[in-house]
């Protein structure tokens, strides 16, 4: 029976972007040399990835169709994971070594989820370190040119609501060519990176960062315009200044801004962005947050005034940025404080970004459509379009959200499920509320968790057959689940 999906079009597109993966292995090697590493972890996946990716691109290819690109996307991230883990093996340093730990940690850099089984960051190499800042820094690239290309087509990542709320008819048609868009969103991509790290070393020449480095500031640049959360540092950003947590926490907020609007910004128009209800609604549940989680820990009197503000700031928008630094541990917050920082963790930054989660935009439109259902209820005769900035969302759309939430809150209460029963058959000890946050957050990649898994611990204490279920829902909640699930279905590779 013929195959109704031309899997070599795809594994040759999968072969140039495995050959494209070679540049920052072969960075990487020079800063190992440069550190008088081995550079044996580095050169060894080069060799692999040349070698497959050139043979990939030898396929014979046509024209990428849906089903191709569904199955293109799939397997990027996958083979990137499986990539990414192999120079953690052959570095041999810590709990990295183990094979599973290994591709945990790849996979949940390449989704910029920001989990890990570290125990011991000391151990580890600054190259090895710097190889997790660059898979993430490549997973939030990656994500984002997806978004505003491949997937749009799709109808995938909530393209639909992206190009009704940006006011722009085809995100992909910024320019022309997709292929100039993409350098142009990566090139602003690249600039907010090398801005953060010239705002970084300001600090540190101006005596305001003094733990600061070189080394540092490119390790972190990466991974917050990303909106990732992986550092070098153990204590996360809580080793760092009060000057340098202020900067992370403007550029965690910029990642999780649609890139098409920050594009228009920099063109000089201020209407779009301005003009954005998403954008609005993303503030404004930020500030909601800061406010409840900032008097939760006056009420705590845990902190003084300006540092309860900035830690309450810094946390909110690091959890629903979901980046998942960390400023202090807030484990150990009062309750109130906790729980809104797990329902955070829900929520995510806008459509278009790099952030993950369910991200505002299907919050915006869930909300107006309840509320349009209210009123609709009153007056059944009424013809109501929900609308966004003004322009109405097709019914289809709407559809579409209600039922990627759904999935998603379905996904993650049997994810908790899973972690409390084989968490109960290992003999670990996690009560619900941390079953539930650890779900919540690697299969919304947020990162860290409450519990031995929270901002300052590590997710290596989960058993085996708990990892690699992590793993995998790392990676289809990354690409927002259709991709994935739909590889699952007979009609994919029926002709």
């Amino acid at each position: 029976m013929r195959l109704g999906v031309n899997w070599r079009t795809s594994l040759a597109l999968l072969g140039t972007l495995l050959k494209a993966l070679t540049v920052p292995l072969a960075v990487l090697i020079a800063i190992a040399l440069i550190y008088h590493e081995p550079v044996v972890p580095f050169a060894v996946p080069l060799s692999i990835t040349l070698i497959i990716g050139l043979g990939f691109e030898r396929l014979e290819r046509d024209d990428p169709g849906p089903r191709e690109a569904f199955l293109l996307v799939a397997l990027a991230w996958l083979s990137v994971a499986l990539v990414g883990m192999i120079p953690f093996v052959l570095a041999g340093e810590g709990t990295l070594a183990q094979p599973t730990n290994a591709l945990f940690e790849s996979m949940s850099g390449i989704t910029t989820t920001g989990a890990t089984v570290i125990r011991d960051f000391s151990i580890h190499s600054q190259s090895i370190l710097l190889w997790r800042s660059a898979l993430q820094w490549l997973g939030g690239l990656g994500i984002l040119l997806l978004a505003v290309g491949l997937l749009s087509e799709l109808a995938v990542s909530g393209a639909q609501l992206m190009e009704t709320e940006t006011q722009t008819r085809t995100v992909t048609k910024l320019t022309p060519r997709i292929a100039q868009t993409a350098r142009l969103l990566g090139g602003l991509y690249v600039g907010l990176t090398v801005l953060m790290v010239v705002f970084l070393l300001v600090l540190q020449i101006v005596g305001l960062a003094p733990a600061m480095t070189f080394y540092n500031a490119v390790a972190h640049a990466l991974t917050t315009v990303s909106t990732a959360g992986f550092s070098p540092e153990a204590l996360s950003i809580g080793a760092f200044s009060s000057a340098v947590q202020w900067v992370v926490i403007l550029f965690m907020f910029v990642g999780a801004v649609n890139f098409v609007l920050l594009y228009y910004l920099v063109q000089g128009d201020v209407s779009r962005l301005r003009d954005s209800e998403e954008f609005r609604f993303y503030v404004g549940v930020l500030l909601v947050a800061t406010a409840l989680t900032a008097l939760a820990l006056a009420l705590n009197d845990r902190f003084s005034t300006l540092t309860t503000l900035r830690h309450a700031l810094f946390q909110v928008v690091s959890i629903i940025t979901t980046t998942g630094y960390a400023t202090t541990d807030f484990a150990t917050w009062p309750v109130l404080s906790r729980h809104v920082l797990f329902c955070g963790m829900f929520i995510g930054g806008m459509a278009g970004s790099t952030t993950c989660s369910i991200k505002t935009v299907r919050w915006l439109v869930v909300v107006k459509t309840f509320r349009r259902d209210l009123f609709t209820s009153i007056h059944p005769e009424a013809i109501s379009p929900v609308r966004l900035s003004g322009e109405p969302v097709e019914e289809d759309s709407i559809r579409d959200v209600y039922a990627y939430t759904l999935i998603s809150i379905f996904v993650f209460g049997l994810l908790t499920v899973f972690i409390l029963v084989d968490a109960s058959r290992a003999e670990i000890a996690i009560s619900e509320f941390e079953a539930m946050s650890t779900a919540a957050s690697t299969f919304l990649n947020i990162g860290p968790a409450f519990g031995f898994a929270g901002p300052y611990g590590t997710y290596e204490v989960f058993p085996v057959s708990t990892k690699l279920v992590m793993i995998i829902l790392m990676w289809i909640g990354r690409i927002e689940i259709i991709p994935v699930l739909v590889l699952f279905t007979p009609a994919f590779w029926r002709s």
